[in-house]
């Protein structure tokens, strides 16, 4: 045996960075509807949502970013601090296999909250932020008993957002909160609301209630589905 005992990654990411965590995944709908305008506004936006995230140090080191897509499902980003978060430029493709988007997301949320428990680190209650401009073309009826369940135990907090084409009834009826619906293509506004909701989230105690803005206000960024 030599001298040195090998540390675990994780063990070293959170002694460089022993704060609480504040978890966000992104389901992001990258079908091939979502072609064109929609895409480009959603890259776009998650440019904003980094920038915007860097421009508060606490939410920076706390606020960590995980992305999957759909068209086919694919974990596009493993959950990292916002100071190391690299948006990625998502391209379309494929159908909608948005229910087994969901269950795999749900899954990397559990892992990661095992994760933060080994190590002794503090979280938020995750956030599970969907996104999509169509109705799921695989089943869903286990993605959604997988969103009660987790809501009602407090396992995290799950908002679907559809962009115009999405099928809100099917949203409604997956989403435990109301569907809301993007005005036009506003993915810069909403990326906006999401990484200020998720600063003013890292600046309280874990466990704590936090006020948002409501985004379906009249200068919000969106209406209920």
């Amino acid at each position: 045996m030599g001298e040195f005992e090998q540390v675990p990654f994780g063990a070293m990411e959170f002694a460089d960075n022993p704060e609480p965590r504040c978890p966000c995944l992104l389901l992001l709908d990258t079908s091939g509807s979502m072609q064109g305008n929609p895409i480009n506004e959603l890259n776009a936006g998650l440019i904003t949502f980094k920038e915007e995230l860097m421009s508060d140090p606490l939410a920076a080191k706390r606020v960590e970013v995980g992305i999957v897509t759909f068209g086919p499902v694919k974990v596009v980003t493993d959950f990292t601090t916002a100071d190391y978060f690299t948006p990625p430029m998502l391209s379309t493709t494929g159908d909608t296999p948005m229910g087994a988007a969901i269950a795999q997301g749900i899954d990397l949320v559990r892992q990661r909250k095992d994760t933060y428990r080994s190590n002794g680190v503090a979280f938020y209650r995750p956030w599970i932020f969907l996104i999509t401009d169509g109705a799921p073309t695989d089943s869903w009826q286990h993605a959604a008993t997988l969103v009660r369940e987790g809501e009602q135990a407090k396992g995290f907090q799950f908002f679907a957002v559809g962009v115009e084409g999405a099928d809100f009834g099917k949203l409604a009826q997956i989403a435990v909160r109301e569907p809301l619906k993007l005005k036009g293509l506003r993915f810069g506004d909403l990326f906006s609301w999401l990484s200020n909701s998720l600063s003013s989230v890292s600046r309280s105690q874990p466990g704590d209630a936090t006020p948002l803005s409501n985004p379906a206000a009249p200068d919000g960024w969106a209406t209920v589905g």
